[in-house]
């Protein structure tokens, strides 16, 4: 069976990519899902209020009091909010690269313009194949535009292209007022694939403490459904690579991501719940259901039931909406 596929130019085994996620923290479990059959990895997001964290911080010990005790510049604090800051983030990039023969894709996570995006340049000379740009921005600024938000994101694409020579992902949030139009931009200003969709983490409210916290819920395979319409509404229509992220479980979210014309499908939560072996297990089943239904390769399938090959696009449009309601009744 012929699993290959081509996302932003990186030459796949395989449609499945581990998205970002903790587990890339270690090693050797990176080396286990390679062994599991894993096509590239996204390293956890490296923080733009890390990188600012850190530049104060440094600047701060460096500068204060040090006319006062020789030793207040060999001082240093210990990190108090970060797993690792980002020179730490960057050894940890090598150490990858090394353990393993598959892509390994970078990940800066911030949106406004400033010297912490010149880590995209670093990530590129500690070795990483590709860079994603995870843009996770609450719009709270009653005063800022869309067309603000938007500039935003363009700027932060626009700045990081001229910093680097490998493709470069942007990993959007599905609540644009034109998502299409969106795509469209960032596409004509060289993203080099588009990841759908970033999936914000709600914060939740303890009643008896009166404290607002995180709370982590993870995804299940209905999450799908949102970056599933968005790609085949996008298939064919712009030049950049599609990967498919929330909600991929099973093979068959696989199947389904890929007919709509995902390049490739970025797992995460299946991977957090049920270890990384679940890698094997969904490559095992989506091989079964290809040979069951006569199909060859990744490729055959891809974009078969797409915005633009369905019989009846509607479907994935508005008149979709009043089909579902009787449907119900």
């Amino acid at each position: 069976m012929n699993l290959k596929t081509e996302y932003m130019g990186l030459k796949l085994k395989n449609p499945l990519v581990a998205s970002a996620s903790p587990l890339m923290r270690n090693v050797d479990t990176v080396r286990k899902m390679e062994d599991m059959g894993i096509a590239a990895v996204v390293m956890e997001s490296l923080f733009e209020e890390q990188i600012i964290h850190e530049q104060h911080e440094l600047d701060h010990f460096l500068t204060h009091g040090a006319e006062s005790y020789a030793e207040a510049v060999s001082y240093f604090p210990e990190p108090e909010s970060y797993e690792m800051g980002p020179e730490e983030y960057l050894r940890h990039l090598e150490s990858l690269k090394a353990a393993v023969d598959i892509p390994v894709i970078g990940s800066l996570n911030g949106v406004s313009p400033g010297g912490w995006m010149d880590y995209a340049k670093k990530m590129q000379d500690a070795g990483v194949d590709a860079l994603e740009l995870n843009a996770y921005y609450i719009a709270t600024d009653m005063d800022k535009t869309s067309r603000e938000i938007e500039d935003n994101y363009v700027g932060v694409l626009k700045t990081v292209k001229s910093e680097v020579k490998i493709p470069v992902a942007m990993k959007l949030s599905p609540f644009f007022t034109s998502t299409a139009a969106m795509a469209k931009r960032l596409d004509d200003e060289g993203a080099d694939g588009l990841v759908l969709f970033n999936r914000f983490y709600q914060p939740d409210i303890d009643l008896e403490n009166l404290d607002v916290y995180p709370n982590l819920v993870l995804s299940t395979s209905e999450s799908m459904r949102l970056p599933m319409r968005w790609i085949a509404i996008l298939y064919g229509k712009i030049k950049a690579s599609l990967a498919a992220t929330s909600g991929i479980h099973t093979a068959e979210d696989v199947l389904k991501m890929l007919m709509v014309g995902s390049d490739v499908t970025m797992i995460c939560a299946t991977l957090l719940k049920h270890g990384v072996e679940r890698i094997q297990d969904i490559l095992t089943d989506l091989v079964k259901w290809m040979e069951e239904h006569e199909y060859e390769s990744v490729a055959q399938m891809k974009g078969s039931m797409s915005y633009k090959s369905v019989a009846e696009p509607a479907a994935y449009a508005r008149a979709n909406y009043m089909k579902v309601i009787k449907s119900y009744m």
